[in-house]
């Protein structure tokens, strides 16, 4: 997937801070597209990479549209802390996600002012990322296959055009298979692979049920504690022999 080719709907990026201050939110107003390769600052690096807990993969050729970022607890840049990044692009242009886990309050009518078919929509919009905040993608669940969007696993399909976002929305999807996101995340590839190599992401396989969980609020907490297990079943004999030898000291000869 180019970015050349993504066609993006504007929305005014301050709709999160309308309702932050309880003000009112303003609609799309325009079409627009963000620029190539634009990135956020990146992450804070510990200064001890001891701190970082192992990646489920350190092969940085396992980075690619599908997989999920999950942030590390020493990563303490605000715009990506406790995040959980799904990755609907990494080629040679560089790699794009959407945080699945940041809910906002606003909901989707409030945001999408402009189109009917938005009226009424209580389900809330998410904040994508950093990035361009006057963008909106659109996650779309659908065991069909749809033409104009991007498959990105399995049945979730990444929806990136206007007239495609304006035609789902009209078919009133249930939230539990459609979410819009403002915003996106963004790295150059030698950025995020630098990133991966310092242990401040963990890299998992994308699954369904974590793109549309019911409970975004829970995801960062449940995907951590899976990478503790994980370092926890990876040394069981080396803690049993730990404790034989500790064991035997105390009894003496």
């Amino acid at each position: 997937m180019s970015l050349h080719k993504l066609c993006f709907f504007a929305v005014l990026a301050g709709i999160v801070m309308c309702a932050a201050r309880g003000g009112s939110a303003p609609g799309i107003t325009k079409v627009d597209r963000p620029q190539p390769n634009a990135q956020p600052a990146g992450p804070a690096q510990a200064a001890d990479r001891s701190l970082f807990l192992p990646v489920q993969s350190k092969n940085i050729e396992d980075l690619r549209a599908g997989k999920l970022l999950v942030a590390s607890r020493g990563l303490a840049d605000p715009n990506f802390a406790k995040t959980v990044i799904l990755l609907v692009q990494c080629d040679a242009q560089g790699a794009v996600g959407l945080i699945l886990n940041r809910r906002t309050k606003v909901s989707l009518s409030r945001a999408l002012q402009d189109f009917k078919a938005a009226k009424d929509r209580s389900d809330p919009i998410y904040l994508g990322g950093p990035v361009d905040l006057s963008t909106v993608f659109g996650l779309l669940r659908s065991s069909a296959k749809i033409e104009g969007a991007q498959r990105i696993l399995g049945t979730v399909y990444l929806i990136s055009d206007k007239t495609l976002f304006e035609q789902t929305i009209a078919t009133r999807p249930n939230p539990g298979v459609f979410h819009a996101y403002l915003g996106y995340a963004g790295w150059t590839n030698p950025q995020l692979q630098m990133e991966v190599g310092l242990g401040a992401w963990f890299i998992f396989p994308g699954d369904v049920s974590t793109v549309f969980n019911t409970d975004p609020d829970s995801l960062w907490p449940q995907m951590i504690r899976q990478t503790e297990m994980k370092v926890a079943a990876n040394e069981p004999a080396n803690l049993y022999q730990s404790a034989r030898a500790e064991r035997a000291a105390d009894m003496g000869p």
